[in-house]
């Protein structure tokens, strides 16, 4: 769930700044010391906006903060949405993988390359590496094709079936990133809604390019994870 989401589906009011677009905004948020968005902050005081739990502390609000779903679960619907994504990727015509994704200056092939560099981070994270942002800015070759999307989508799924199988899934595991120390199981939820939300948007994108195919995935696969309501901002 997007913060602005987030606070406006409680009728907490709050003004909005993209620091992208406001030199003032920009101003704000380098004196607040932050070097990246989003950011919650009343006063000098700022939280992150990756983090319902840390979220819900800072505003101080009376709700349960923590996942939904339990870590085995969690993992269960990941492994699905790359299982679904590699069984879609292939289905975009070659020739419309460089086109642009709504809103953002993201093509098809970055998108495609970033719904499973999301939980290549993940597992980075879980080996004691600081999850940072740069993590999510990589991108694939510029000429990368389906085969070469689809082997880095297969090798990350055969990366996170192996974590599963033998690795420390203890979810109560602290984890190191770039917004503070999260607990494996909640930086397991975020990285299954975020790869989970690229997957709903490549399948919009396959509808607009008028591609025909049957839906791996449905909202039972979605419930109980912190999406965003729609399918792309705004």
């Amino acid at each position: 769930m997007r913060l602005k989401e987030f606070l406006s589906v409680r009728g907490i009011d709050f003004v909005s700044v993209n620091v992208l677009e406001d030199p003032a905004g920009l101003a704000e948020l380098q004196a607040l010391g932050v070097r990246s968005v989003p950011v919650l902050s009343r006063g000098k005081d700022f939280v992150f906006g990756q983090s319902l739990p840390q979220i819900v502390a800072f505003l101080g609000l009376a709700e349960k903060a923590g996942p939904a779903l339990s870590a085995d679960e969690l993992s269960r619907r990941l492994d699905k949405f790359m299982s679904a994504a590699l069984a879609l990727l292939p289905l975009m015509p070659a020739e419309r993988l460089h086109i642009h994704v709504p809103g953002r200056p993201r093509s098809y092939r970055a998108l495609a390359f970033h719904l499973f560099k999301v939980v290549d981070a993940f597992l980075d994270a879980e080996q004691g590496i600081t999850l940072v942002q740069a993590m999510f800015r990589e991108e694939p070759a510029p000429d990368a094709g389906h085969g070469a999307l689809v082997d880095y989508g297969a090798s990350i799924r055969g990366r996170f079936r192996a974590w599963r199988a033998d690795g420390d899934t203890d979810p109560s595991r602290s984890l190191a990133t770039y917004y503070g120390a999260q607990s494996l199981h909640e930086l397991l939820e975020r990285t299954t809604w975020h790869s989970g939300q690229h997957v709903r948007q490549w399948m919009m994108l396959l509808e607009r390019e008028g591609v025909s195919f049957q839906r791996p995935l449905g909202d039972a696969d979605f419930a109980r994870l912190p999406m965003p309501a729609n399918v792309w901002d705004g």
